[in-house]
């Protein structure tokens, strides 16, 4: 899977230097300047036009997670009245989630039978979870020749992930992105630590300790801060101490969890051990949101949730420049957590229903107008390869080159391992417990533990 990510530079760079596309988003409401007129000319891209509706009224609702603009009710509103151009008859209500409460509001909806026709996020919910419970619709039909070619020449494993193990697809996507960290540059070049940083912004674990230690020796207070007061933004924690010693996640295969090796146990206590010696901090109370705000502040020197979305949301707030990095590792080649963001169709038994959300989906996500746009609105990378660079012409165009540049890092997606929500949880409570004086190895193996049972009852 890692060479078929690599690709990604092949398919996905070309996107960024000759013609560019997108685990979680942490925290993210903005987007490109290329969505600011998002809901102006779309239709006149398509053949159809207003023609392209036809029948009777149909009534459908859409529930989008905080995926870049998605979050703007503005920018939907302007994309449901571009699609309303060609599809008059279909009339699409939106409401907002939040990755605080938004799990428990889908839960709650699959509950009492009252789940949204569409819905907007990644493989670890649409696939792994309500796909997995048997709650969504077989996107199969989207997935046409066209459409998988086109997506395969980006990245086979963004196919993967949204298909089951059984191969019934769930999500059908349209952005992805890769997740690094951050350094806040002025600190570094005053403290002399830039020259630890490779020209291609990798750098090893060795050269990271010694940055850290160059940060607290010029008198920075705290150097970064290892967040575990929940989930939001857990891919930057993990990330971290998975990167160290170039540990794995789980098995190739996605069926067990596997961050109680060697070297998954060593990363970890490599984290105690510098904050014990003061070179970085924890936080048992704080989340991916408190830690970026820091870093906005200019009172921490890095964030471990960076990525492309999130330096737009906090470019107004920053005065110093932050320079995004690849996590440390031991080899000096990382693997960087990536993200994919797609939609998927609740199966509420209601076949005009579920015909609209699929002429809604391919809207957003294939029209030659509209497809672009909605990528560039997350802020993030398109998989379709056709969609070349979406940032092409904007202010936004160096940018994103930089982070299309970490592309070819992209690691894993073993987001799409059965019992991924359980392990959230438990990643989160065995930080707090390692940080708070329990064995490294004995948490890690209580962690795999509780994932591997998670993973075992998801099969069922």
């Amino acid at each position: 899977m890692k060479k078929l990510l690599a690709l990604l530079l092949t398919g996905a760079m070309a996107f960024s230097i000759t013609a560019c596309g997108g685990e979680e988003p942490s925290d993210t409401s903005t987007g490109s300047d290329a969505a600011a007129d998002a809901g102006e000319n779309v239709a006149a891209g398509t053949e159809e036009g207003a023609a392209g509706g036809s029948g009777e009224a149909t009534d459908i609702t859409l529930w989008t997670y905080p995926v870049g603009k998605f979050a703007d009710a503005e920018t939907v509103n302007g994309f449901i009245a571009s699609f309303n151009e060609k599809y008059p008859e279909i009339n699409v209500s939106v409401e907002y989630l939040d990755y605080t409460s938004g799990d428990d509001q889908v839960t709650a909806a699959i509950e009492a039978g009252t789940t949204p026709d569409i819905i907007l996020e990644g493989p670890e919910r649409l696939v792994s979870n309500w796909g997995a419970k048997g709650k969504m619709v077989d996107l199969a039909d989207l997935w046409d020749e066209e459409a998988l070619a086109d997506i395969s020449a980006t990245s086979e494993a963004v196919v993967n992930a949204c298909k089951s193990p059984e191969g019934v697809f769930y999500e059908y996507p349209f952005c992805m992105t890769t997740h690094t960290m951050a350094i806040n540059y002025e600190l570094f070049e005053k403290a002399d630590a830039l020259q630890y940083i490779n020209e291609d912004r990798t750098w090893t674990t060795e050269n990271f300790e010694k940055a850290l230690q160059a940060l607290k020796d010029s008198g920075v207070e705290t150097t970064g801060v290892v967040y575990c007061g929940g989930q939001g933004g857990d891919q930057g924690t993990r990330a971290l101490a998975m990167n160290l010693y170039n540990a794995e996640f789980t098995d190739a295969e996605h069926t067990s969890w596997t961050m109680n090796s060697e070297a998954g146990v060593k990363g970890l206590q490599q984290l105690v051990d510098w904050s014990n010696e003061g070179l970085i901090s924890y936080d048992a109370g704080a989340q991916a949101a408190d830690e970026l705000q820091l870093f906005a502040n200019g009172t921490i020197a890095m964030s471990f949730c960076w990525n492309a979305s999130n330096e737009a949301q906090y470019a107004s707030q920053v005065a110093f420049t932050p320079y995004p990095v690849a996590f440390p590792s031991e080899s000096g080649t990382p693997e960087l957590a990536g993200g994919i963001w797609g939609f998927g169709i609740f199966d509420n038994g209601d076949a005009a229903k579920i015909d609209a959300s699929k002429k809604f989906i391919e809207f957003i996500c294939d029209d030659p107008v509209q497809g672009p746009i909605s990528v560039a609105s997350t802020g993030f990378f398109p998989v379709r390869s056709s969609y070349g660079n979406v940032y092409a012409g904007t202010e936004d165009e160096a940018r994103m080159e930089t982070f299309a540049s970490f592309m070819p890092w992209l690691g894993d997606y073993y987001n799409v391992t059965g019992g991924w929500a359980e392990q959230r949880t438990a990643w989160w409570n065995m930080l707090q417990q390692i940080f708070g004086g329990e064995d490294v190895q004995t948490a890690a193996d209580q962690y795999v533990e509780i994932c591997n049972k998670a993973t075992a009852d998801a099969a069922q």
